[in-house]
């Protein structure tokens, strides 16, 4: 995708063949910064403070993380370090777990002195399968965006609600709940996203709100709270939403206050979509709300906005009361019940274990218990 008209991607190996380069996007929208990955701990902080972020790209981060520490040191102890190192970084994205396992199956059956090579080859090719992925997710999706064109009148934009940024920044290329936006767009298909600005963080509004801008997609940022007004309204579409973890019976964890915008689209017959590459799917979990690990952050992602002031600086300040306790989930589940469709770079399923499961048969865990 590009940025004032330069195509980039969000991560990729430097000039010297052995630092990773990325977009720190905690700059974002104020600056555009790359910041140098030397070693494995710098990748592992880069993941925690959310340099990098989303789902897709965490995955791709981390398995560059692997191959900066082969880089430094290719023994089998410090191979399974690094990747412990790499895997406690974020609790809830899969991808980021996926990875790592990639990384270990390629690496620990090679002799140390291939490892290092072999480590930049296979977290390259995990970084072109993402874009691949990415790539076919949108063009499974266009068709939802190309249907409910063709039943508005001529010139009318397709509305399309979209919460925390599943676009291009998170993932290497293209984006998941973005992609099919960006191809309809490309295509000439009228289009308009709202964006929510999504609370805490504000990844819509820093984040999707910049990359849409770049691209030149007609959007609006909307508090989060508005979604469910404009579906009343009529003025909603579509929804699309990414997805941090799927269950193999399609319940999907994503950002907090997804669960949220799926009650209003079930309560307004808006459909409800969620565009994932397949290794974001956990095949072996069965009940999102149960299972899946939620997150936790730092109180001073709610307590404390960045901006930019009159004069041009950027400024961090407080917008909580001094002492009030605040609590930070990053994430939430919404049930499969409430999702109409999973797009993935397969084809779109229903968001069951039997939709799941026709799409991807030789991945499909065996039923189990689900409450």
């Amino acid at each position: 995708m590009k940025i004032d008209g330069n195509s980039t991607r969000t991560i990729w190996v430097a000039d010297d063949g052995r630092t990773v380069d990325v977009i720190d996007q905690t700059k974002l929208p104020f600056a555009f910064e790359i910041l140098k990955l030397n070693d494995v701990e710098e990748a592992a902080a880069a993941i925690e403070r959310m340099v990098v972020r989303g789902a897709p790209l965490i995955g791709a981060t981390a398995a560059f993380g692997v191959a900066l520490a082969m880089a430094d040191d290719s023994s089998s102890e410090n191979l399974a370090a690094s990747c412990d190192r790499l895997i406690g970084t974020r609790p809830t994205a899969v991808n980021l777990r996926w990875a790592i396992s990639e990384m270990m199956s390629c690496l620990e059956r090679l002799p140390e002195a291939e490892r290092k090579d072999a480590a930049y080859r296979r977290a390259a090719e995990i970084c072109d399968e993402d874009v691949e992925i990415n790539a076919s997710i949108g063009r499974n999706g266009l068709g939802l965006i190309q249907q409910i064109a063709a039943r508005k009148p001529p010139g009318e934009p397709v509305n399309i609600l979209t919460h925390c940024n599943a676009g291009w920044l998170a993932a290497v290329d293209w984006g998941t709940a973005t992609s099919p936006i960006y191809m309809a767009h490309d295509q000439g298909t009228p289009v308009h996203v709202w964006v929510d600005e999504t609370r805490p963080r504000n990844q819509g509004a820093s984040l999707t709100a910049y990359e849409l801008g770049h691209e030149g997609v007609p959007h609006t940022v909307i508090p989060d709270n508005t979604g469910g007004h404009l579906m009343q309204h009529g003025q909603v579409d579509l929804v699309i939403t990414g997805t941090d973890r799927t269950t193999a019976t399609g319940d999907v964890c994503n950002k907090i206050g997804t669960y949220l915008k799926a009650l209003a689209a079930r309560d307004n017959d808006v459909p409800f979509y969620v565009a994932l590459p397949s290794p974001t799917i956990d095949f072996t979990l069965s009940n999102g709300v149960e299972e899946i690990p939620i997150e936790q952050r730092s109180g001073d992602e709610v307590s404390k906005m960045t901006g930019v002031s009159e004069d041009g600086t950027v400024r961090t300040v407080d917008i909580v009361s001094r002492g009030s306790p605040v609590a930070n989930y990053a994430f939430d589940v919404t049930p499969a019940r409430l999702v109409t469709g999973l797009i993935t770079e397969a084809g779109i399923c229903e968001a069951s274990r039997d939709g799941i499961a026709e799409l991807f048969p030789d991945r499909a865990a065996p039923a189990g218990r689900r409450k």
